[in-house]
């Protein structure tokens, strides 16, 4: 893997829950974004994906009679309020950040643009990318995908609960067996559940790698950045 300057960290919103059922767990926001500061401190550039899944998805409410269209921007909206739970422990951290949304929604954040996103991360700010892509039936995996090409990132983190990929679920089947590092075409004819199949074929058209790996291990984002590999390596 080459050297890493500038990175896309997905965040899911579940992850934001911490062990709440549902909603923002102020203490796990604070422990991520310290964390991120940590990053920052070493000259790294970030922009970030967050999910909305802890507040609503999309699909959750197709299942319960919601049109699908009106449930994924009622996801969107929950995304940028994760955003913004984000951009407030920033600021209160002293770490720089910018929010920007798919959908425009000023003054709440900044409509995207690549360039502004681009020149955000340069000029030391953490870019922080919500409302998914701005459209219904792409989850913020796609979005992430995309992020972090059009920003022209060195790698796609995607930060979890679980420490990497599996060839199956490690909870439900004790010899599962952890992938090191794994390719595309690999992971692909596997049927590994990593990313969704828009996201996956976006970073492998693209040559973007990915690292899946445990977020709630404090250190393993900086390991990262040194080069180690604490999670998954997935490689074009």
């Amino acid at each position: 893997m080459k050297e890493i300057k500038r990175i896309l960290l997905k965040l899911s919103g579940e992850a934001l829950m911490g062990s709440d059922s549902s909603g923002i767990n102020t203490k796990i926001v604070e422990e991520y974004c310290k964390e991120i500061k940590e990053a920052t401190q070493s000259g790294i550039q970030i922009g970030i994906v967050i999910g909305g899944g802890n507040i609503f998805r999309g699909m959750q409410g197709k299942d319960k009679g919601f049109d699908r269209v009106l449930g994924d921007q009622m996801g969107m909206l929950a995304t940028v309020i994760n955003g913004l739970a984000l951009k407030s422990m920033f600021q209160s951290l002293d770490v720089p950040a910018r929010l920007f949304t798919a959908i425009r929604m000023e003054p709440v954040g900044e409509g995207y643009s690549h360039l502004k996103a681009i020149d955000a991360i340069q000029q030391g700010e953490v870019a922080i990318f919500t409302a998914g892509t701005g459209n219904p039936y792409f989850t913020t995996d796609s979005a992430a995908a995309l992020r972090a090409i059009e920003i022209n990132a060195d790698v796609l983190l995607k930060g979890t609960r679980v420490d990497g990929i599996y060839s199956a679920d490690p909870e439900k089947d004790p010899k599962a067996k952890k992938f090191t590092e794994i390719s595309f075409e690999e992971a692909y004819n596997k049927e590994l559940k990593i990313m969704d199949l828009t996201a996956f074929t976006l970073c492998r058209e693209n040559k973007l790698p990915m690292i899946v790996f445990d977020m709630n291990t404090k250190g393993n984002l900086l390991r990262i950045i040194k080069g180690e590999n604490p999670g998954t390596y997935v490689f074009p």
